[in-house]
């Protein structure tokens, strides 16, 4: 699967993803990029795109997602509170429907 890491999920932990096509925000040349813009150019190339910002589903409208939308839950985008994550992400990428939002860990 294609998937894109937003600008504040770090970008070591796609290596994370094994199995799957990981590039960053930055990478596709898209920085500063905003929500709704970001996530149509995303849907162009990528199948997932994966952000740590909690409030995506209320500044976005869900019906109308071009792409799958993983939300990562934790205490913050460290590596050490989002690696722990990583075991349910990758089950949920094999289940996951286009144009979705899922969050993933503790609420």
């Amino acid at each position: 699967m294609r998937i894109l890491l937003d600008e504040a999920v770090p970008r070591r932990f796609g290596s994370l993803l094994t199995g799957h096509e990981v590039s960053t925000v930055p990478r596709e040349g898209w920085a500063g990029v905003k929500n709704g813009k970001l996530l149509a150019l995303a849907a162009t190339q990528f199948e997932v795109f994966v952000t740590a910002d909690q409030n995506i589903e209320f500044q976005q409208n869900l019906s109308e997602l071009p792409i799958a939308i993983l939300v990562l839950v934790a205490r913050s985008n460290r590596m050490a509170d989002i690696e722990p994550l990583v075991p349910e992400m990758l089950r949920i990428l094999n289940h996951l429907l286009p144009k979705s939002l899922r969050k993933i860990g503790a609420a």
